[in-house]
């Protein structure tokens, strides 16, 4: 049986499936399948996929009926043959060894349900920050103000875990992953951090800009959903997720007045909340309020490295 199975959900990536594949393809550990799921693509997508599915046998492509990420994420993972299920997005690359590590991990700890690692942010040609892990394990509160898992590239869970759940929320276009998460920590499923990185993601400033607003909806369900387990969110924690984003914004360089007013709301929500972290308080505040002062290619270089 196959151990890694890899759900890359696709809409219009042809112009970075083709790396994305590739780097599956130098996994050091070649015991996985790729089961890429097209979205309704109007590219080259479907031809891409099929290109490289034609020429290795553990790549499978699928249709879906494009109903957007989650409900291709859910449909991938009902066709994988894996015990270990692994999402990667068709922009994002593995790093080698990934595979690997995957297995050694789920092995290793039989108790867990699921881990991730570190990201390194990259532009598609430069490597930039690292995000950070806080704690070894995820829980409610840390999720209610940050997402350290950052992406759905960097989640591998059990089969057995991704069968009993409900999968992700169909409904939902952002923070989806969150809300996941928050539910499968509510659940009880142990999801380990590693420290060390594994997933290069590749980031998007327009993404971000657009859907600041989105945001801000969509997570008033992840808060619904953590309210069921007993977790409420107050300022403390509104202040923390503000200081989140204002983060992101910087390192995939965003526009700089959007960082700032972010800084802003957080800095006044909750001094507390903002400073929990007392350097990274210090420095997002710092950032954010330089940066609309500086040109966009040393705001590049200062804050999305």
């Amino acid at each position: 049986m196959v151990r890694v199975s890899i759900v890359i959900p696709c809409f219009n990536a042809g112009r970075t499936l083709s790396q994305t594949l590739a780097s599956l393809q130098a996994q050091s550990h070649l015991d996985w399948e790729a089961i890429v799921v097209d979205d309704g693509s109007t590219d080259c997508t479907r031809l891409v996929a099929a290109g490289f599915a034609q020429e290795d046998e553990r790549i499978r492509v699928l249709g879906n009926s494009g109903n957007g990420p989650s409900d291709a994420r859910n449909f991938g993972a009902t066709c994988a043959r894996g015990d270990i299920i692994a999402y990667c997005d068709a922009d994002d690359l593995w790093l080698p060894h990934k595979v690997a590590r995957l297995i050694e991990v789920f092995d290793s700890q039989p108790q867990i349900a699921g881990c991730f690692g570190q990201v390194v942010f990259f532009d598609g040609q430069r490597d930039g920050t690292v995000s950070k892990i806080h704690r070894e394990t995820l829980d409610i509160p840390t999720l209610m103000g940050e997402n350290p898992v950052c992406t759905m590239s960097n989640l591998a869970l059990r089969r057995a875990v991704v069968q009993s759940s409900e999968g992700l929320d169909n409904h939902m276009v952002h923070n989806e992953d969150l809300e996941f998460l928050v539910r499968l920590v509510g659940q009880g499923h142990v999801i380990l951090g590693l420290r060390e990185v594994l997933v290069k993601y590749r980031t998007n400033p327009t993404g971000l800009s657009a859907n600041v607003r989105a945001m801000a909806q969509s997570r008033r369900r992840v808060l619904a959903t953590a309210a069921k387990y007993g977790h409420r969110s107050g300022p403390f924690c509104e202040a923390v997720h503000l200081r989140y984003l204002a983060r992101r914004a910087l390192r995939v360089d965003g526009p700089p007045l959007q960082a700032l007013s972010l800084g802003l709301r957080g800095v006044c929500t909750s001094p507390a909340g903002w400073f929990s972290a007392p350097q990274r308080g210090v420095l997002v505040l710092g950032a954010t309020l330089i940066a609309p002062l500086m040109p966009r290619a040393l705001r590049h270089a200062l804050f999305s490295r």
